[in-house]
């Protein structure tokens, strides 16, 4: 970070984040906390709750926490440094210059300028759309039935016959030659100079996450090559890790993200009101947009096209899909093309249902493969029996794999235990897959010690947070090495410190931690569901019992470090004295 920790600090304290969760996220008080529909995952009953006095939020249904920051990072898609500046910005505080490395200011003026250069080409090619020389364009754009409304939203615009026109603009706005070409917007020839390649297009701005436009496609008109045409890589416009539409799709908020080829679909999927559909960039679809998707759901519907083509990139990204740890279904466009085909024949409500009714990847993949075989013929469908069980044998998973294959059995009615031979006989001769171990009993495995002791520690640091007052009545039991979770203890000595300083603030505990994940598991730290006990006596043996469930672990933890840390015979030594003075001790919560 490259502020200070008590300026860090400062601005969060006067970012109420109440108010500005508020600013997303209809809330409703209730109790002490505000509550609403969480904006990080899809939901009907609201488990988003936000704390005023622990200013922070934690989402009991997805496990979504943080403080003002992470909800910034999180929802806005902002670094740090941005989420920084635009909060400092709200509440009126002054940032210092940042840290004065050339390099660094050399990279982000770069940059800055990049972005820029694109902006203005974008409201050149909005306005040319919109004036007598775009006629052709707008013309085109009416006839795919798409309203004023969704061409600015989309900033639709239009490249005339010259290409020269946008270089003349961009110079009178005072861009060198070298940014120019260093966005992808212009190339030099001998014959014309410095011209741009977009001439005779409806031009579609491409933007990132933030709106900021990052560079364009381009759609001829007429039966000109290529069709369409997109700008190169540059600094700020990698085709890989951006996805047309995202910028609007990652609010959309549905529980899913529709995945499409094509500018125009996306275009025409939002128009019908399918606000979370987002297309790749001229390129296949990449692991690193799969990664990008897994940052909003966990969710991806294909929508490609039903011709062959569609179908092996849809097998493609299937696969792609399942390595970053997402669930794929694949939306049935038959009889149409496309999206935008359907949608303009059947309608929203039709496509809704194909939504609804979208295929599970696995099995999608399951009837294309079945196609390649005669099912007639005893010996082919033996062949596409052994190629079942070969995917089976992709999932890594026990209980997932074994579920599929009783789905898979049930569905091409062959005999469960027949079809788990061969899964096993792959599994055993690749080493894809375990042979899946059935358990003996319906006993369930219960959680781990350790899961157990950091259970513990959560409703302790939950319990002391709730009410501090208590951590005077047990400071003598308890300190941060009693903490056995490195995490867990960097929480406990910060959360020690201020309280005994009287001036502890949970959300600032927070902004320790960079990593996004820690982040969560410090909000759901703070936030563990205490247990709903009637009457004084029956809390204050619960809280007795979990201080002392604390203790016993930190006690064992040391004891069975003895010989190997140094520390650990003086913690296990007052471990256990004060354990045996705990026994006998009882701790009023009045």
């Amino acid at each position: 970070m490259r502020f200070s920790e008590e300026l860090i600090e400062e601005v969060r304290a006067r970012n109420d984040i109440v108010d500005v969760v508020a600013g997303y996220v209809r809330l409703q008080k209730r109790g002490s906390n505000h509550w609403g529909l969480c904006p990080f995952h899809n939901e009907k009953s609201p488990s988003f709750s936000v704390s005023g006095p622990k200013q922070m939020y934690y989402c009991f249904g997805c496990g979504a926490g943080g403080n003002v920051y992470t909800f910034l990072m999180n929802y806005e898609n902002m670094s740090f440094l941005e989420a920084m500046k635009a909060l400092a910005d709200r509440a009126g505080v002054q940032l210092p210059e940042m840290e004065d490395n050339a390099q660094i200011r050399q990279r982000e003026g770069k940059r800055a300028r990049l972005l820029e250069v694109n902006k203005e080409a974008a409201k050149f090619f909005y306005y040319q759309l919109r004036n007598p020389r775009g006629a052709m364009g707008y013309q085109y754009l009416q006839k795919r039935e798409l309203s004023d409304e969704t061409m600015h939203k989309f900033g639709l615009g239009y490249a005339g016959k010259n290409g020269a026109d946008l270089v003349q603009y961009l110079r009178q706005k005072g861009f060198e030659d070298e940014v120019i070409k260093e966005a992808g917007l212009a190339s030099n020839s001998e014959r014309q100079g410095l011209s741009s390649q977009f001439w005779n297009r409806v031009m579609f701005p491409i933007q990132d996450i933030n709106h900021r436009v990052i560079g364009f496609g381009g759609r001829v008109m007429g039966d000109g090559t290529p069709k369409y045409l997109n700008s190169p890589e540059t600094p700020v416009f990698d085709k890989r890790r951006n996805l047309y539409g995202l910028n609007f799709a990652r609010t959309a908020r549905c529980g899913n993200i529709i995945l499409c080829e094509g500018y125009m679909d996306v275009i025409a999927m939002h128009q019908a009101g399918f606000t979370q559909a987002v297309a790749s960039l001229g390129t296949a679809f990449t692991p690193e947009q799969a990664n990008l998707l897994h940052r909003y759901t966990e969710n991806v519907l294909l929508a490609y096209d039903s011709d062959g083509a569609g179908v092996k990139a849809a097998l493609r990204g299937i696969g792609i899909l399942r390595e970053a740890g997402l669930t794929g279904k694949v939306i049935n466009m038959q009889p149409y093309k496309d999206p935008d085909e359907f949608m303009k024949a059947l309608g929203k409500e039709a496509f809704q249902e194909r939504i609804d009714k979208a295929e599970n990847s696995f099995f999608f993949e399951i009837r294309i493969l079945e196609g390649q075989f005669d099912m007639s013929d005893p010996e082919a469908k033996t062949k596409f029996h052994r190629e079942i069980a070969k995917k089976l044998c992709e999932f890594s998973e026990d209980v997932e794999r074994d579920n599929y294959l009783q789905a898979v059995a049930d569905k091409y009615l062959i005999g469960i235990e027949n079809l788990r031979k061969l899964v096993n006989g792959y599994a055993a001769q690749t080493g894809l897959a375990k042979p899946v171990e059935r358990p003996r009993s319906g006993v369930h495995q219960k959680n781990s010690p350790e899961e157990n002791a950091k259970k513990s520690q959560r409703l302790l640091v939950t319990w002391l947070t709730d009410e501090p007052a208590l951590y005077g009545k047990i400071r003598k039991y308890i300190s941060p090495e009693d903490f056995t979770d490195e995490l867990y203890r960097k929480v406990a000595q910060r959360l020690f410190q201020g309280l005994e300083a009287d001036n502890f603030q949970p959300a600032g505990i927070i902004s320790m931690f960079e990593d996004e994940e820690e982040q969560r598991e410090v909000a759901a730290l703070f936030n563990t569901n205490l247990p709903q006990l009637n009457t004084g006596q029956e809390r204050e043996k619960a809280f007795h019992d979990i201080l002392f469930a604390v203790k016993k672990n930190s006690y064992e933890y040391y004891t069975d470090k003895l010989g190997s840390d140094v520390n650990a015979l003086k913690q296990a030594i007052e471990g256990k004295k004060a354990l045996e003075e705990l026994a006998k001790t009882h701790i009023s919560l009045d």
